[in-house]
């Protein structure tokens, strides 16, 4: 196997940041381990290691090294290769009775099987074979896979243990004096059963380079910094004031109590709280105090590693806002930073700086944020569990923050609170100091982006010429295959391109992700130019593609095979999924993951990457929350605010920010409408887009596939032109998620969003694109059939912001080296 230095020198980075997403969840100091010796290595995620969840956030790596590859070149010695065989014959079993099962149900349903499986979550089998090898110490991994298309389910084997998994993790606890649960996971499992095992490891799933970074992390040659961006609790303690799942309205009436919002302000103790990891030395924060500025905020605390080894620690600032006219959450997390590496008895100090009117909240009968009168306490700690009082801020009279708009529509409901708020004590010694009211005012004034030259461009174009800008290039039966990432003639393997056919416009090439870049790994070339050899997309993917889905998809079993005359290759680097990146809780390890997409998207020549994913972990059952960051949109937002800077640092190089918004299910997810009240839609899920649109002004923004209270997103002039252009100030593109024909239902409660209602809002570029969504934009222009009306202005505003962005991106990147 041989690697481009490419991927030799971002395989390297990955494997040294990877272990700042590693949570200790318990440890009794058994681990690391000295030396490489004997090792007793079961569970699903031994030998069979998730890189990352399926679907658009897959990425085809040249290699993925697995726990017990990684520990074996580490120069360990396996000591239960017959219990991991025997494994695996059991796996493959039950993978192909699961792939039957999909097929059969896809088929009594009447929906190919490869839309009604994908992202299907296997269950973990139950399995009952000996553990009876000998060895220095053992190591479980327990594993669990979800994907784009369905959701996880709170059942044994997928948020629940089986029986034979705690029975066998029970027994090696029991067995070996040296042991280690290692969780290869993309989100929360319950733990109950065995939550007291003495060390158990958050490895996640991190890309290409998993195996190696778990070795270097049992041996101690690098250590587990990284913190809980998600509340793990017992299934039952989770908020189920919402529903989840209904695939026509999902309602959320939890508000904004979600999460750690949620169990600190019931006081329902999670088996292991948001913002908590251990390490393999120990930390105290000390010497807290707090200043004011106008409203920004700025605590300093000093860091200090107290035990033998080196480490990093996290400080965490909270703040308890003061209920009033409106309830409020027990804490909020108002800032946090991570030390350097700190060797023992070595200290830092930290500043935590915040801005008080970030913890403004939506009041519905004023159209604006506001900060209460009232005492805010100042939390310093290391985890929502875990914090002291630092301080007190004084804001004595109610603040206006930011005076903005009534939209997005009612729930018809009222948002669930609990029966009593939250009983916050304040000590009386505490520092007080004071915020004016007038400081925490502000003025958000968009400046309007220059179109001239691009309008002027499109202002030439006939009304056919014009459609052809607002949709993604399409030929033939191109727009079907997006579903398999295989739509852009240009860089093969990519979901799609902008347009082709114009002379002097660039087109701009759009890789998925959020992952890395999924491309085909390998490309024949003939006389008739190039051509995928294989699917972006493999494993159940391929293996669901029955008659049915092809037919679907525009996949032509009976095509003449292409025999390339050459053959090149695009193999990406998988880099650590949205979760583990979160839990770094350091967006500059973001940034570098970041920069190393960009690199590649230089080497391959794409210009929009698809990532990255930021909606919330709502539910932990939600099948792509591998893909998405938290359930905090501050870590959210800074997280995708540092992978923007990574990309965007390389000219002509651009991030599309996902799923605007309020996209936390998989369920019937073209046709799901969210109920949501407009304060939870602010403070909540629109957020984290907020933060990064604010700090790093992202090149593209994708809506998602649902409606928010009755109208789809992307047909939502009042989320894409009133919130995000004129309060935000975004200035970037809009496009929509991948509306492809083949994968619409019209037996749904709510319709499929079309072509020209989401230009007109705002939307400005409907993807992958296809003849019929042509004709429904020149209907619209003409008035006729049951369709929105749109301007010829209206469209040329849209396609010359399309214009504009595919000048900006073109014309700056350089040329690909492949």
């Amino acid at each position: 196997m041989t690697m481009n230095q490419y991927e030799i020198d971002h395989l390297a980075t990955v494997r040294e940041v990877a272990p700042e997403s590693m949570v200790l969840l318990r440890t009794d100091g058994s681990f690391p381990l000295e030396r490489p010796g004997t090792l007793a290595l079961y569970g699903a995620g031994a030998r069979r290691t998730i890189k990352g969840g399926t679907g658009s956030g897959d990425v085809n790596s040249r290699h993925v090294v697995s726990v017990e590859e990684g520990l074996e070149s580490a120069g360990f010695v396996i000591s239960s290769k017959a219990w991991l065989d025997a494994y695996d014959e059991i796996a493959e079993k039950n993978h192909r009775e699961f792939v039957e099962d999909l097929k059969a149900r896809a088929k009594a349903a009447g929906v190919p099987a490869l839309m009604f499986g994908m992202g299907a979550v296997e269950p973990a089998p139950v399995v009952d074979l000996p553990l009876d090898a000998e060895a220095d110490a053992a190591i479980y991994v327990l594993s669990r896979d979800s994907g784009e298309g369905n959701d996880r389910t709170p059942e044994a084997g997928d948020v629940k243990l089986t029986e034979s998994e705690i029975r066998d993790i029970l027994a090696l606890e029991e067995k070996f004096s040296t042991f280690l649960l290692a969780l290869n996971v993309g989100g929360p499992v319950d733990l109950s059963p065995v939550k007291d095992v003495r060390n158990i490891l958050v490895l996640s799933q991190l890309g290409a380079a998993t195996g190696d970074a778990f070795a270097d992390v049992i041996l101690g040659r690098a250590y587990p910094s990284g913190r809980l961006a998600t509340t793990w609790a017992a299934w039952e303690d989770y908020c189920s004031e919402g529903d989840f799942g209904d695939p026509d309205d999902t309602h959320y009436r939890e508000g904004v109590y979600v999460g750690y919002r949620y169990l600190d302000s019931v006081d329902v103790a999670p088996i292991f709280p948001f913002g908590f990891g251990l390490g393999y030395t120990t930390f105290e924060l000390g010497g807290a105090t707090v200043t004011v500025n106008g409203s920004a905020v700025t605590v300093e605390v000093e860091a200090r590693n107290t035990g033998e080894r080196p480490g990093k620690e996290v400080a965490q600032v909270y703040v308890s806002v003061p209920a009033g006219e409106l309830d409020q959450p027990f804490q909020t997390l108002a800032g946090f930073a991570k030390t350097g590496e700190l060797a023992p008895g070595a200290s830092e100090k930290l500043a935590v700086a915040f801005d008080l009117a970030e913890l403004a909240s939506f009041d519905t009968a004023r159209h604006a944020t506001v900060l209460e009168a009232g005492d805010y306490l100042v939390r310093v700690g290391t985890s929502s569990r875990d914090t002291a009082p630092a301080a007190v801020i004084e804001v004595a009279e109610t603040a206006v923050v930011r005076e903005l708009h009534d939209v997005l529509g009612d729930p018809g409901f009222t948002d669930w609170k609990p029966a009593a708020p939250a009983a916050v004590e304040i000590p009386a010694n505490l520092p007080r100091l004071a915020v004016e009211a007038a400081a925490l005012r502000r003025e958000d004034t968009a400046e309007p982006v220059d179109l001239s030259e691009a309008l002027a461009f499109v202002q030439g174009l006939s009304d056919d010429e014009l459609t052809y800008v607002v949709l993604g290039d399409y030929a033939d039966e191109a727009s079907k295959q997006s579903i398999i990432g295989q739509a852009s003639q240009g860089l093969v393997g990519a979901a799609g391109q902008t347009t082709t056919r114009f002379d002097g416009l660039p087109s701009l090439i759009l890789p998925d992700g959020p992952a890395g870049l999924r491309i085909v790994p390998q490309v024949g070339v003939d006389a008739e130019g190039k051509f995928p050899l294989g699917d972006a997309l493999g494993g159940l993917f391929a293996e669901l593609m029955d008659d049915a889905s092809m037919e679907a998809f525009g996949v032509d079993p009976n095509a003449p095979e292409r025999t390339p005359e050459r053959v090149f290759e695009q193999y990406a680097t998988a880099i650590p999924i949205g979760t583990a990146i979160a839990q770094t809780w350091d967006p500059a390890v973001a940034e570098a993951l970041g920069d190393v997409v960009g690199a590649e998207m230089d080497h391959f020549g794409a210009h929009l990457w698809l990532a990255p994913a930021m909606n919330l972990h709502r539910s932990i059952l939600c099948g792509r929350n591998f893909e998405y960051f938290s359930e905090d949109p501050l870590i959210s937002g800074r997280m995708a605010a540092g992978i923007t800077r990574g990309v965007q640092k390389h000219p002509g190089r651009g991030v599309t920010v996902k799923h605007f918004a309020f996209n936390n299910q998989e369920t019937n997810r073209l046709n799901s409408n969210s109920r949501i009240s407009q304060r939870a839609a602010r403070d909540l899920y629109l957020r984290g887009f907020e933060i990064v649109v604010r700090e790093a002004q992202p090149h593209a923004i994708m809506t998602s596939y649902n409606l928010i209270n009755g109208v789809h997103t992307s047909e939502s002039p009042e989320l894409l032109e009133t919130i995000l252009r004129d309060e935000w100030g975004y200035e970037g593109l809009v496009m929509t998620d991948w509306v492809v024909y083949s994968m619409t239902r019209t037996d749904m409660k709510h319709p499929r969003a079309s072509a020209v209602a989401t230009v007109k809002a705002g939307n400005e570029l409907f993807m992958p694109g296809c003849e019929e969504d042509r004709k429904t934009l020149l209907d619209g222009l003409a008035g006729v059939r049951d369709l929105p009306s749109i301007t010829r202005e209206e469209l040329e505003k849209q396609a010359a912001r399309v214009v504009r962005m595919a000048r900006k991106l073109g014309e700056a990147a350089p040329a690909p080296e492949v």
